[in-house]
């Protein structure tokens, strides 16, 4: 009988051995479902909807192919490009106003409310804080359109009571205070959000930063500017990239507390291809004008992950 020959680790005419899984196999199968829900819910439909921008269509019938005309109509339209100004509004209402809000009262919550109150006053208000992001965006929304009343709105009334009736207004009906007042409702509603961030990141910074800079006599504002704005450059980054995504896709607000008006004077992309879309029946056109919007938002996201990595990598190199 002829032994087996034996080559490498198994001999020849040995029953195979088991197959050794790799790792990626594993990571692949619980990837899966979060593929296909992702290519059902965004891809496809993305890409229907970009078809369908370069079609005249009313919802109805069969849609005629026209090309670039959409996108040609788009360049000229006054009203597509005020809504992009009144985006870059929200994009200061929702990131950089609440960016620096939130970045003064994590600190100060951290470093001093922490310390010299107590660590649980300091999460009661941090809760506070973010209460409104936990909020429905319709039902804070119905809340303000309440206070902003311009008969018996809250904000009206207590003027009125402190004495200071001749500043009344219509907040939400006059054309040249509407958006300053949406505006101010997404910096409220916006808020919570950089606050837990930034005090999740102040988590990790060494308290011994703090106490050698205090035993040197800084104060709080050095501490703050010297310390703290170093330490969490990154939730920073997050906060700035995620808050402005939201403020350029800001829909619910516009349409619970103005629909876009008066007069088209708080008219977002968002709510401009929405009314496109639905009310005005122009199909191909509110399709061209979300594709824009979304492409805008992907390139932004990507562009901002990429001044990330290197920051990041500048860092690690520095260090090494």
């Amino acid at each position: 009988m002829t032994a087996p020959v034996e080559r490498g680790t198994r001999a020849v005419g040995a029953p195979p051995g088991p197959r050794r899984s790799r790792p990626g196999d594993s990571y692949a199968l619980f990837l899966l479902p979060g593929v296909l829900a992702f290519l059902a819910v965004v891809v496809v439909p993305f890409l229907m909807n970009t078809g369908v921008s370069f079609t005249a269509w009313q919802g109805i019938g069969t849609p005629q192919w026209t090309g670039l005309a959409n996108y040609r109509a788009l360049l000229a339209d006054a009203e597509f490009w005020a809504s992009f100004r009144h985006s870059l509004a929200m994009v200061v209402a929702m990131a950089l106003v609440p960016t620096g809000i939130g970045l003064v009262l994590a600190a100060a919550l951290f470093d001093y409310v922490g310390k010299h109150v107590g660590a649980r006053a300091a999460a009661v208000l941090r809760a506070c804080f973010y209460l409104p992001q936990v909020l429905p965006i319709a039902v804070a929304g119905i809340v303000w359109s309440w206070i902003l009343a311009p008969d018996d709105g809250s904000l009206n009334a207590l003027l009125q009571a402190v004495g200071l009736g001749s500043w009344q207004q219509d907040w939400l009906g006059d054309p040249d205070l509407a958006l300053y007042s949406v505006m101010g409702v997404m910096v409220w509603v916006q808020i919570g959000f950089p606050l837990v961030v930034f005090m999740a990141g102040l988590q990790r910074v060494d308290p011994q930063l703090y106490e050698a800079a205090e035993l040197d006599g800084a104060g709080w504002w050095r501490r703050f500017w010297h310390i703290t704005l170093p330490q969490i450059r990154p939730e920073i980054s997050v906060v700035l990239t995620w808050c402005t995504i939201a403020a350029l896709k800001v829909f619910g607000a516009v349409y619970v507390l103005t629909k876009g008006g008066p007069g088209g004077a708080t008219d977002v992309p968002s709510y401009f291809s929405f009314s496109t879309f639905f009310e005005k029946t122009q199909v191909g056109y509110g399709a061209a004008i979300s594709t824009v919007l979304t492409v805008l938002i992907l390139a932004l996201s990507l562009f901002a992950l990429r001044l990330q990595t290197r920051a990041e990598d500048a860092e690690e190199g520095g260090r090494a």
